[in-house]
């Protein structure tokens, strides 16, 4: 019961923050307001393959950074800096994870420079009346999943994403309004992480 009560909130949230008149997007605009959105933080909820729900802060600074802080009671948070994905979960302590982000369909919102009309990264791409999704892969790496991606116009605005990994498991972000802000780079300093895990 509280799982239902919870994507519905996440549902809720998405559908109230979308303008009155929304229009269809073409892949330039889109990629024009990606590589317009430099330093931006916001809410963000994150339903999960096995269907369970977090929420947290999410701050991106691109090219190639992202944090995701997750609220309480989980103890996890996410960060992308200088080409790799550290994992940090401090309730298990232990080694982070770390992977490249080339290996993930999200270094294609944190490329320098996000190109969609390039040949083979979009897939499909689709238009409800509300918004403009996107279904893309980086073509050079294919293996590594792909990445559907919602936006609303009137302004753009990224308003959600789902990565589907090579295994077929996926992970839903649907993000609040992204308010475009100063994110201090600290935020994406990944030794200073690891040595508070380690007090």
């Amino acid at each position: 019961m509280k799982l239902a009560a919870l994507m519905t909130a996440a549902i809720m949230t998405f559908a109230t923050a979308l303008p009155a008149a929304a229009e269809k997007l073409s892949l330039n605009q889109i990629s024009a307001y990606l590589n317009e959105l430099q330093s931006a933080k916001g809410a963000f909820t994150q339903i999960n393959g096995d269907g369970s729900i977090s929420t947290g802060t999410i701050y991106i600074k691109r090219p190639g950074r992202v944090r995701f802080e997750y609220n309480p009671p989980e103890q996890a948070l996410v960060m992308a800096n200088s080409g790799q994905v550290v994992i940090l979960d401090r309730k298990l302590g232990g080694a982070p994870e770390s992977y490249p982000l080339s290996q993930t369909p999200l270094s294609i919102i944190l490329a320098r420079n996000v190109n969609l009309g390039q040949a083979n990264m979009v897939q499909g791409m689709n238009y409800d009346g509300t918004a403009t999704t996107v279904l893309a892969q980086d073509p050079k790496r294919s293996e590594y999943g792909s990445i559907e991606m919602k936006f609303t116009g009137g302004p753009v605005q990224l308003r959600q994403w789902i990565i589907r990994d090579a295994d077929g498991s996926t992970t839903t972000v649907v993000l609040g309004d992204l308010t475009e802000t100063e994110v201090s780079n600290a935020l994406f300093d990944v030794r200073s992480e690891l040595a508070k895990s380690n007090r």
